[in-house]
């Protein structure tokens, strides 16, 4: 039976009120996130919402031939299935779990009936969606204009966040894919990052030596996205009751 000590390993979730986790306790169920695992495909309908807690997923843009890049990452920052909130549900992307773990989940039409009583939780989702366009239009932009190596230290740091930990573990194609390059770029990079003594790298396994280093080396696009964060969604300023 899932608490409400369960739902505050998610940050979003966290900032609700007990009211109404109370309400929503019965319809939440812990599932298994496993990686590689895809939560939905491109043009789906999503059946459920989920709320990751030790898991992280990612966000992607498939093209006609298959190819795919990364345009943002949840954990337990947030929600996977924005389009819930913002339209139909119907799914213009991958979600694809990078960093496997646990999460919670809401079926559809659960997660639509809570959203439509309830002002406040609206407006928190709507902060949260905020925040993730950010992130997804900080990550185009980094990727145009940024080196690969500024590119994985921002991928790092935004990966780490989202698992409150100093290790991923991630293998060399799945880097490569979702920064949307070839995997001897990752190995190239991921050397210059190791040859610094900022990380160690070693078979899919990325432990961070020097944070702060990491982000002194990492362009702007990480603070940009971390300040929009911390701006949209306060720690307690939204647990207020419905």
């Amino acid at each position: 039976m899932i608490t409400i000590a369960d739902t505050r390993h998610n940050q979003l979730l966290a900032a609700l009120h007990e009211d109404v986790l109370d309400r929503w306790l019965p319809d939440l169920e812990r599932v298994e996130m496993p990686l590689g695992a895809a939560l939905y495909e491109s043009g789906e309908m999503a059946s459920y919402v989920y709320f990751p807690l030790t898991s992280i997923v990612s966000l992607l843009h498939v093209t006609e031939d298959g190819a795919a890049a990364e345009i943002a990452v949840v954990g337990n920052d947030g929600i996977v299935g924005v389009s819930l909130i913002t339209g139909d549900g119907s799914t213009t992307g991958r979600a694809l779990v990078q960093s496997g773990g646990e999460g919670l989940r809401m079926g559809a039409g659960q997660f639509k009936r809570e959203i439509n009583q309830s002002g406040v939780v609206l407006h928190l989702l709507l902060r949260y969606t905020q925040a993730l366009i950010t992130q997804m239009a900080q990550t185009a932009v980094c990727n145009r204009h940024h080196s690969l190596d500024q590119q994985l230290c921002r991928w790092i740091l935004l990966s780490l966040d989202r698992l409150q930990c100093s290790r991923l573990e991630m293998t060399q194609k799945l880097i490569a894919d979702m920064l949307g390059v070839r995997r001897e770029g990752v190995t190239d990079a991921a050397r210059k990052l190791q040859e610094a003594g900022l990380i160690h790298y070693s078979r899919g396994h990325i432990t961070v030596l020097d944070r702060k280093g990491l982000e002194k080396r990492s362009c702007e696009c990480y603070a940009v996205v971390k300040r929009e964060y911390d701006r949209l969604l306060p720690d307690k300023a939204l647990r207020r009751p419905s």
